[in-house]
């Protein structure tokens, strides 16, 4: 793992969703007129036969999107995160996962990355309220390339699926040649004193978290759950019983996210001890990613003490 420039996940999406549209007549995207800030604009330019800008329309969009799936397309509906996620939560389950039909998801500001355009447009429910929905799988990426990966296999397999993406920009921290699997962990290192489980904008905190435990003579196991559905409980159990001390971190509410599906994988084991850390089920504010990141402890230094704490 090595830190390159700052880039938002949404714009990996963006480079490979053209990639695979040229590859693939069938793959249509079926934007909700905010194409700038979600990355289709090269599409639109580039394939304008596989575009369809519906409007403000968002559930009208999830229903049009089932509808060509129906017929054999591959469907990329494209918001923001609390749109695609709670405005069509109807659609999703009765048009699309009902039915387990081919629509893909893919939403921008994702989390608090929207930051000072407030709560109304901060996602932290999402992927706790999709990941109950069967068929559905949750996908968030930890930066631009992972974002790439995960979005040609997810354009490669079928079913229903739920991109989030950032719109902050995070660390490019994977090169490009690292692969990624929907649903399995990507572990970025070993370690035997703790396990930090992350998923998206921040997997970077746990890795930092990692480097300074390492200095205190603290080992830790850096696992990138970029699917939180299916989980990889395999990579959680293995955590649970060769480590049995585990930290979630999340940019997403405690409540029903990764957090909670580990915890669900804890207690079905019957042993480990987790602590989470998250949005505190709160709403969040109009201010800096990083300062609401910070209100809800979401901080290198918060997951060093924690894990500290239970040594």
């Amino acid at each position: 793992m090595s830190e390159k420039k700052m880039i938002a996940t949404r714009d990996g999406f963006g480079t490979e969703i053209v990639e695979l549209g040229k590859e693939d007549p069938n793959l249509l995207v079926v934007d909700i007129d905010i194409g700038k800030s979600c990355k289709t604009g090269e599409f639109r330019k580039t394939l304008p036969d596989q575009y369809i800008n519906v409007g403000i329309a968002e559930q009208n969009g999830a229903g049009f999107a089932a509808g060509l799936a129906a017929c054999g397309k591959t469907p990329f509906v494209v918001t923001y995160a609390v749109f695609g996620s709670l405005r069509m939560c109807e659609m999703i389950r009765q048009e699309i996962c009902y039915t387990n039909l081919n629509v893909k998801i893919a939403c921008s500001h994702g989390g608090v990355t929207p930051a000072n355009d407030g709560a109304s447009h901060q996602s932290i429910e999402d992927m706790g309220v999709l990941r109950t929905i069967p068929n559905m799988t949750v996908i968030m990426p930890a930066d631009y390339n992972s974002a790439r990966k995960l979005v040609r296999q997810a354009a490669k397999t079928y079913g229903p699926m739920y991109l989030r993406f950032t719109r902050d920009a995070v660390p490019q921290i994977y090169d490009a040649d690292v692969e990624f699997t929907i649903g399995k962990a990507h572990q970025i290192q070993d370690g035997r004193d703790v396990a930090i489980i992350a998923n998206g904008d921040t997997v970077r905190l746990a890795a930092a978290a990692a480097a300074e435990l390492a200095k205190a003579g603290i080992s830790a196991r850096v696992l990138d759950m970029h699917t939180i559905k299916p989980l990889d409980v395999e990579a959680v159990a293995a955590a649970v019983n060769d480590i049995g001390k585990i930290i979630t971190v999340e940019d997403h509410n405690i409540l029903n996210g990764l957090g909670s599906a580990v915890c669900e994988v804890a207690a079905e084991l019957g042993r480990g001890l987790v602590k989470r850390v998250g949005i505190q089920d709160q709403f969040g504010q109009s201010a800096p990613y990083e300062r609401l990141l910070e209100m809800n402890g979401v901080t290198v230094e918060n997951i060093v003490g924690i894990a500290r704490n239970m040594q």
